[in-house]
């Protein structure tokens, strides 16, 4: 049972190894959202997530005999990093399972800790099966990373910190994978106050705590497809998911292109790098149809390789028309690409790249091919040059294309 004298002591034990994410209150949400946002930056933990609390508690809870075993554990990340940790503080032996698409960071940083990690499988799911197998073959200790309730005790002491600094707090927006931490977090929320909204945000990708949820028993997803890897599940975990049903009050789910948006949002108003899945909070206050409540999004980590910020940040800029490509057809004349160029300078438009192709059409004389991408500040920034274009004849078409 998960009950509040069991979140106490979790929460005694889990303050040895973690780090103080004190709530960041954000005026540009709070502006934007006419609430009053504050931030819980599980981002900015020692091993860049949650994770560790769930994992700490409950290898502390671990017989001396199912230590010495060794643990091993699947995880996209997050969790597998949480185990690593918690595990050389215990002095364990760690076997960690990732899907191959995790990224290289996650990776990486889980064999600092001491682990050894091995890859196998495309998703989560199929890594935990592995990994299962291992434990029995080899009498290893699993350590479940969300359907276990000594981790979502763990992971609850979030919730614990939150009406620390904020008792009056109204509303608390917290990740979904396989729903471990929204386990703990709503469970203890409730005990601490029954009239708080506690609300799940899941990638529309890889619903399956929604799909569970409407139905009201655990459900499996036949595929999923989202950039929130951390939350990237096919089925939520059965031990956990009464507690879901009892406290959790609603599941709002995002698309990817509104996480690209929220990252962009940190990272320019808040300075901060959070991971896919940590963004699931922030991209779905505008689905929270409330105003001038207190209300917490939870980042819940934010672990990302440089390769999947790079391809955000193109993304977001792309998205918010601060960066776009555009084609005109030109007479093959000398003189018209100055002519073009001289249009855009004179609009503040600032050109990155410049493609010119000399046949896309038989008749080079009649027209060539000039793709022009450029930075703008905007949306109206970007119409203002496209209709300078139209005026002198270029026909401009916008392209949807990366860098």
């Amino acid at each position: 049972m998960l009950t509040l004298d069991k979140f106490e002591e979790a929460s005694k034990i889990v303050s040895k190894v973690t780090l103080e994410t004190k709530l960041v209150y954000s005026d540009f949400l709070s502006d934007k959202y006419n609430n009053k946002i504050y931030l819980k930056p599980e981002n900015m933990q020692f091993t860049g997530a949650y994770k560790v609390r769930g994992a700490y508690y409950k290898i502390s809870t671990l017989s001396e005999e199912e230590r010495e075993r060794g643990l091993i554990t699947a995880s996209a990340g997050n969790h597998a990093q949480g185990v690593a940790y918690a595990a050389k503080l215990f002095g364990c032996k760690a076997t960690i399972v990732m899907p191959t698409v995790t990224p290289l960071i996650k990776v990486n940083r889980t064999k600092s800790y001491g682990a050894e990690v091995v890859l196998a499988g495309d998703v989560y799911d199929e890594a935990c099966e592995y990994a299962l197998d291992m434990a029995e073959k080899e009498g290893l200790t699993f350590i479940h990373p969300f359907d276990d309730l000594a981790v979502a005790t763990g992971q609850g002491t979030i919730a614990m910190e939150i009406f620390k600094e904020l008792p009056l707090v109204e509303y608390i927006l917290v990740p979904i994978g396989g729903g471990g931490l929204a386990t703990g977090v709503s469970t203890l929320a409730k005990l601490l106050n029954p009239k708080i909204k506690v609300i799940g945000v899941e990638p529309a990708g890889a619903a399956c705590m929604k799909a569970s949820f409407d139905k009201g028993e655990v459900v499996s997803l036949p595929s999923i497809n989202t950039i929130a890897d951390g939350t990237a599940v096919k089925t939520p975990g059965e031990n956990i998911f009464p507690y879901i049903k009892d406290s959790l009050d609603d599941i709002i789910t995002v698309e990817d292109d509104e996480l690209i948006v929220a990252f962009l949002d940190m990272v320019e108003n808040h300075k901060m790098v959070v991971e896919n899945s940590g963004l699931l909070t922030v991209a779905a206050l505008s689905q929270l149809n409330v105003k001038n409540k207190r209300v917490v999004s939870i980042l819940s980590g934010g672990n990302m390789d440089v390769i999947t910020m790079s391809s955000v940040v193109q993304q977001g800029l792309i998205f918010r028309d601060r960066i776009f490509t555009v084609s005109v057809l030109l007479p093959d004349k000398p003189g018209m690409l100055a002519k073009v160029a001289e249009l855009i300078a004179k609009e503040q438009g600032n050109v990155i790249k410049l493609e010119h192709n000399q046949f896309v059409t038989t008749n080079r004389n009649a027209a060539v091919e000039l793709r022009i991408t450029m930075e703008a500040f905007g949306t109206e920034h970007k119409e203002k040059i496209l209709s300078e274009l139209d005026k002198d004849g270029y026909k401009p078409k916008v392209v949807r294309t990366l860098l």
